[in-house]
């Protein structure tokens, strides 16, 4: 019994793995942003927008074969609101990029609407590009009385250089509960000094708890059972004469000039401010916050934590089907609570196996479905799509990044790219080149050229097939590259069964990486368990 991440495409994982009714909270923050690419879980060392990162929602950004067949399967689907609705959005917007998106949001919205259990919620986040067309979409598919908050989250601190309009710095959080019998757990601030100060000025001096004096009496004056005689005057009063004895007894009552009863609210028993809509007690992640992990879209972790705690409880299921980074799955694994992530990209993937398994060590149980765990399991992959093979074997190597976010094209001798800060001003390079099927001394040889030709410091040779002895000793002929940390060869061959035997890894300068970090070691709240 495990927890799960699964790689693939959501759509298809949410109907072939995830039960009815299974799941307690879903959380998801769906990839779109009119002015860059949403899911870039990397930026390149100058700090510019990277293409590292697989673009894997190419199509959701264009009305095309895809987007068509998703319009149509909600048309034929048994939810006939969101069906009229995308219908009419369609009438509306016509085929472009926007509609396409929402398309292909609205069929994966009726499988989690689907996964949910009766007393689950739903989270969705977004920024002001579509969030108005995607509250839309949910109120047709949970019904608009199931809309709870649209939470507003201050994302960025302000910016001075918005001179046309008010400077833009916060997210949007639908929440929408599937029925009237949800969960919910109130979430709390602490008071602030002030408020502590300005109303609760009162110090008892045998205990030195600070309290204030609240009403006595019922706002409700149609309580029969609450109107009584105290001391003389009869009211509705707050609570029954038996516990108002009790107050009394305990010196919780005290007496006005006038008479009244007043009662002593001590601050230790206030469990807080109630949280509000609007939330900007939790800052961004910036470039010196411990959690940073090197991922342009991270969101905080106390974030997550706050939408965890208040809509679900320990030992429930928690799913985000676009788990990029990770953040949703490490505060569930942090809160005790059972765990299912989906991602359509490799490299996603395996920076979250790490990431958990540096957070949480031996406690991270979970289990990893769609790539390949073993040599068999490689080579199927190969066999079945080259592509695919290279992108998944990319995501082997720490902190490698697919060249040209993993598209197709023509063959320059580059799969895949790691920057390394070598020197405190210098930033140096590995070229990785990944080969599924037949190996030859010429592809070092090319290797060795493409490394001239980008001056990169290092170059990565990652085989299916094992090497022959001419290419190990072509490698070894390349010498060494000498850094402030070391030498380390400048030609390395390394084989997928070596590397998933763990026998086989990297000899690169042992460096601050550009793009991914270690995450700190984090408190479990219990253990976890799915048993789907």
């Amino acid at each position: 019994m495990t927890n799960k991440l699964y790689y693939g495409d959501n759509l298809g994982v949410l109907r072939d793995h995830v039960a009815d009714e299974s799941v307690d909270l879903v959380y998801l923050d769906p990839p779109f942003n009119s002015n860059a690419t949403y899911n870039v879980l990397f930026k390149a060392p100058d700090g510019a927008q990277s293409q590292s990162q697989i673009e894997a929602f190419d199509d959701t950004w264009q009305w095309g074969e895809t987007a068509e067949d998703a319009y149509w399967q909600v048309l034929k689907g048994p939810n006939s609101e969101a069906a009229r609705m995308l219908e009419a959005m369609r009438g509306f917007l016509g085929e472009n990029a926007m509609m396409a998106y929402l398309a292909m949001m609205a069929i994966r919205l009726i499988e989690l609407h689907r996964v949910l259990k009766p007393t689950g919620s739903l989270y969705l986040h977004c920024d002001p590009t579509a969030s108005h067309y995607l509250k839309i979409l949910l109120d047709a598919i949970f019904g608009a009385r199931q809309f709870e908050n649209e939470v507003v989250w201050q994302r960025t601190n302000t910016k001075a250089h918005a001179f046309t309009r008010f400077s833009s710095s916060h997210d949007v959080i639908f929440y929408y509960r599937k029925s009237g019998d949800f969960t919910w757990n109130p979430q709390y601030l602490p008071h602030s000094d002030d408020y502590i100060k300005s109303h609760y000025g009162n110090i008892e001096e045998e205990t030195g708890r600070r309290y204030t004096l609240g009403d006595c009496t019922n706002p409700n004056p149609d309580r029969p059972n609450l109107t009584y005689e105290w001391m003389g005057v009869t009211k509705v009063w707050r609570w029954t004469k038996e516990k108002m004895q009790s107050m009394h007894d305990q010196g919780r009552i005290i007496y006005t000039k006038s008479g009244a009863p007043r009662y002593k609210r001590y601050l230790d028993e206030m469990k807080g401010t109630p949280i509000s809509s609007v939330w900007t007690d939790i800052p961004p992640i910036n470039s010196q916050a411990q959690e940073r992990l090197g991922y342009p879209t991270q969101k905080p972790v106390a974030l997550l934590e706050r939408i965890v705690s208040a809509s679900s409880n320990p030992g429930d299921v928690v799913l985000d089907p676009f788990c990029g980074c990770g953040t949703t799955v490490h505060a569930a694994q942090k809160l005790g609570r059972a765990w299912i992530g989906i991602d359509v990209t490799h490299l996603a993937i395996s920076l979250i196996e790490r990431r958990l398994r540096d957070a949480f060590g031996t406690d991270a149980r979970f289990t990893t479905y769609g790539v390949p765990k073993d040599i068999g399991a490689a080579r199927d992959l190969a066999a079945r799509d080259k592509h695919e093979f290279e992108k998944w074997a990319i995501s082997l190597i720490p902190d490698a990044q697919p060249f040209r976010g993993g598209k197709k094209g023509a063959d320059t001798g580059i799969d895949g790219i790691v920057y390394m800060r070598t020197e405190k001003n210098r930033t140096d390079k590995a070229i990785v080149e990944v080969k599924g099927g037949g190996v030859s001394v010429d592809q070092i040889h090319k290797l060795k050229s493409v490394i001239e030709r980008e001056k990169a410091l290092v170059g990565l040779f990652v085989t299916l097939t094992p090497p022959t002895k001419p290419m190990i000793a072509e490698a070894a002929a390349a010498g060494f590259a000498d850094t402030a940390f070391g030498r380390v060869p400048r030609l390395q061959i390394l084989t997928i069964e070596g590397i998933l035997e763990h026998r086989e890894v990297p000899r690169l300068p042992a460096v601050d990486s550009s793009a991914f970090k270690k995450a700190p070691k984090e408190k479990q709240q219990g253990q976890t368990s799915l048993d789907l």
